[in-house]
């Protein structure tokens, strides 16, 4: 293997130039001009009253010159908007810290070696998108074997064993077919966030799993456009991937993770 899991390589540091070379702002036409853009509906119909209501909230948002860009009539008493503004504020890149999964990268061939040498038998893999959830796109991308920005999905690889439960399986089903599947990873695709579903569908499943017994025995990872590592630790899972995220992310962390918590616990568990 050309690199371990100790190996995992630091992110390159970004040094900012300017005047305050670790404060940033937004720009547009100059640097440190602050210029941004939002947009946002209102319920009340399009009129020279809720236009000049958009500016006023921008404003009020802490935007400088705030002018409104575009407007639209949704109809049904709702407007549309989109103001520009100026961002007076600031922030220190230096101090910022984000938790980041802790995985060396690995590629496809990589991964399958690894999965055979390191951990000794094929990984059994589950995943779904849970709750409400009919959009499959971001499971698929990580599961299906066609994959996703040219790598290959999970069922492609020799020493995984797939199931894709598909969209819209509530908790309680995958949890029952995670455990007849013997699972060693369960993956969750969560795209429809509204009111903040997502949440509380994720600790349900956790909670689900832990009083099942058997949270010590699956690693539990999910992904989506509103997920990101910290919020998946804060809802007691092992693991988060936001957009974007590629099958070898995902593969390269559950194997090192599996290997590591194998090891601690005297070995990989039987699952025949």
């Amino acid at each position: 293997m050309s690199m371990t899991p100790t190996e995992r390589p630091e992110a390159p540091k970004v040094e900012p130039t300017g005047p305050e070379p670790h404060l940033v702002k937004p720009y547009g036409d100059a640097m440190g001009d602050g210029a941004v853009q939002v947009s946002f509906s209102l319920p009340v119909p399009l009129s020279d009253e809720s236009r000049e209501a958009a500016r006023r909230l921008a404003g009020k948002m802490g935007l400088t010159e705030p002018q409104v860009y575009h407007e639209a009539d949704l109809g049904h008493g709702f407007s549309y908007f989109i103001v520009y503004g100026k961002c007076r504020h600031t922030v220190d890149i230096a101090r910022i810290v984000v938790p980041r999964v802790a995985a060396a990268p690995m590629g496809f061939h990589e991964i399958d070696e690894f999965i055979s040498h390191r951990l000794g038998r094929k990984v059994r893999v589950i995943g779904a998108c849970t709750g409400s959830d009919a959009h499959t796109v971001g499971i698929d991308a990580i599961m299906n074997m066609k994959g996703f920005a040219g790598e290959y999905g999970l069922e492609r690889y020799t020493n995984v064993e797939t199931l894709n439960l598909g969209s819209q399986v509530p908790n309680d089903v995958l949890l029952a077919k995670a455990l007849e599947f013997r699972a060693d990873v369960v993956l969750v695709s969560q795209v429809v966030t509204q009111k903040d579903v997502h949440l509380t569908n994720l600790a349900e499943l956790v909670d689900m799993v832990e009083a099942e017994g058997i949270r010590d025995r699956v690693l539990m990872i999910c992904g989506g456009p509103r997920i990101t590592h910290e919020v998946a630790l804060e809802l007691g899972l092992d693991a988060g991937f936001g957009p974007g995220t590629t099958p070898t992310r995902v593969a390269s962390y559950f194997a090192q993770e599996l290997e590591r918590r194998w090891k601690a616990a005297g070995g990989a568990p039987v699952t025949r």
